[in-house]
This record gives C-alpha cells, sequence and structure tokens, in this order.
C-alpha cells in the first residue's frame, strides 16, 4: 500500500509532476521525438533564469532526453529545438538506447564473474611485474 501511495505521489510520479505544473503555471514549450514534453516557468525569487522541467512519457529516466532539449533544459541555450528544422545528427549515430547497467542486458566482458568467470589467457605481449628484491 505505501509503495503504490508513494508511485502514485512521489516526486517522478504523474501527479507530482502535473501538480508542480500547475503551481509554477509551467507554459507547454514543445515535445520531443520520443513523446516527453518540455515546460518552462518564472523564475523562482532571487534567481534570473526561469524554471525549466521535463514530463516524460514513460518512465522517467534522464537518458531519454535527447541532447538539444538536455541543452535547453540546462539554460545552455535559449533556441528551442525545432523537429522541422535540420539536425546536428549525422546518419551514422546510433538511436537512444536506456541505461542497461543492473540489468539482465548489461554489458559484462569476458572473465566477467556471471560470464562464467575465466578469461582467455594472457598472450606472450604480457609480463607480468615483480616487484624488485
Amino acid at each position: 500500500m505505501f509503495r503504490a501511495l508513494t508511485n502514485f505521489l512521489g516526486v517522478l510520479s504523474p501527479a507530482h509532476i502535473s501538480w508542480f505544473t500547475w503551481v509554477y503555471r509551467g507554459e507547454n514549450i514543445g515535445t520531443d521525438p520520443l513523446g516527453n514534453r518540455y515546460f518552462e516557468g518564472k523564475p523562482r525569487q532571487g534567481y534570473k533564469n526561469p524554471r525549466r522541467w521535463v514530463l516524460y512519457k514513460d518512465t522517467p529516466e534522464a537518458s531519454n532526453v535527447p541532447p538539444e532539449w538536455h541543452g535547453w533544459l540546462h539554460h545552455q541555450t535559449n533556441e528551442v529545438p525545432d523537429t522541422d528544422s535540420a539536425s546536428f545528427r549525422r546518419e551514422w549515430q546510433k538511436p537512444h538506447q536506456p541505461n542497461l547497467t543492473g540489468t539482465k542486458a548489461a554489458y559484462r566482458p569476458p572473465g566477467h564473474i556471471l560470464e562464467g568467470g575465466k578469461r582467455d589467457k594472457a598472450t606472450g605481449d604480457y609480463e607480468a611485474w615483480s616487484p624488485p628484491k
């Protein structure tokens, strides 16, 4: 019950973000190709920059924010990314992949304990260091 209530009212929950957006009178600035919505509100008292935040489409994960929107969120630029204009991305760049650390799909190099723990023998180009006697 407590976990369900925390998920509903927690800091990253849709209910909390909607309340935050309503209280700070956030203006919807735009949406990225992943469906995340970006908002801007009045600056806090004593600050010059307006507040900016994102309402994630699915699970709140910071790596889901595209680089162009990340720059806008962190006041590196005031130019709102436009989906119609030419992008700085190149065709060889890979699409977004979520952070898989801690999941079964995480990368584990050969020799990792969860991959059997057996490494290949060192080749002839490696000599173990021995301290001088």
